[in-house]
């Protein structure tokens, strides 16, 4: 009697042990960080946004936060990380709509977008700004800008964080709206380019307000306009390309959050929940508004509508655009 006993309570404390352990688990309960793998480089506005609000999700989450960034072809690589990873909520991602892009212009995309995954919110939107080196670019408005484009046909260059990424499309918008031409040089994430354009090594880019803000203050760097509908309060003295006469020309960049495919409706809610809390704290507010991003969290039913009809609606603007899948 007393070994069928002890044979229940052990299989009870097996249980109990498994249970603990499953994805539905508390994240306090567990002595490990959450990583969130960054498919951008240092210095874009994902990251941007991600650093500045992981404090917050660690709280949120009872446990830290891990920000890593695994940038390359053009973010493919963070995403096969994330994708590799059990799908028990310690591993997630921060992304931008590039995700959504990539099978328009990817040639034997490694994954399913978004089947692969679990899309758990999409967060917000972050305005995108197109700059100019102001040594290589004398025009101070969209109007001399577009002249100076149109004088010297391939005469200027344009940089990207990578073929097919949302700042490569907002600019080839920008390129077939204003109908001119230039030629697109591609970089392996969003600071190298950066760090060109600042050199004088490219001409001209479209890039998140939040990782340009400074060199723009500095003056460093030229802002020819604002690719929204309407001017954005952190940058209120930048008027749109709507306003200087390209109506047609209206981008942002939304960002959201992904976990691997096969997350439990368990750990997806902590990770929601965690969301709403931590984008929700004064401080992270603050620093959103600083850097001119609106946020806005959907359910995670809209999130996954979200990732699925805005797969469909850039694969329509980058055949408008031309942009040729490789």
């Amino acid at each position: 009697m007393q070994k069928h006993l002890t044979r229940r309570a052990t299989l009870a404390a097996l249980t109990a042990a498994a249970a603990s352990a499953l994805p539905g688990m508390s994240f306090a309960q567990a002595d490990r960080p959450v990583k969130f793998i960054l498919p951008n480089a240092t210095g874009s506005g994902v990251d941007a946004i991600t650093r500045a609000a992981a404090p917050a999700l660690g709280k949120a989450l009872g446990t830290s936060v891990v920000v890593e960034n695994q940038a390359g072809a053009s973010g493919v690589i963070g995403l096969q990380a994330l994708a590799k990873n059990p799908p028990d909520g310690f591993t997630l991602s921060v992304v931008s709509n590039n995700v959504v892009i990539f099978p328009s212009v990817i040639k034997n995309l490694p994954f399913d977008m978004p089947g692969d995954f679990t899309p758990i919110a999409v967060v917000g939107a972050t305005p995108l700004v197109l700059v100019a080196n102001p040594q290589k670019v004398a025009a101070n408005s969209s109007r001399e800008f577009i002249a100076a484009l149109k004088a010297k046909p391939d005469g200027y260059n344009f940089g990207s964080g990578g073929t097919g990424t949302i700042l490569h499309l907002a600019a080839e918008m920008f390129v077939d709206e204003a109908g001119v031409k230039a030629r697109h040089i591609p970089y392996k994430g969003v600071g190298p380019m950066v760090t060109d354009l600042l050199g004088g090594q490219i001409d001209f880019a479209v890039l998140a307000l939040p990782s340009v803000q400074q060199h723009i203050k500095s003056g460093a760097l030229k802002a020819v306009g604002m690719c929204g509908d309407k001017r954005n309060a952190a940058a209120a003295d930048i008027p749109t390309f709507v306003e200087q006469g390209l109506p047609g020309y209206v981008i942002d960049a939304w960002f959201g959050v992904l976990g691997p495919k096969g997350m439990s409706a368990a750990a997806v809610k902590k990770v929601h929940d965690a969301l709403l809390a931590a984008f929700n704290d004064p401080s992270v507010k603050e620093t959103m508004a600083k850097q001119g991003n609106t946020i806005a969290i959907s359910s995670v039913e809209q999130a996954q509508k979200s990732f699925r009809s805005e797969k469909d609606r850039f694969a329509a603007l980058v055949k408008k655009v031309g942009i040729e899948p490789q």
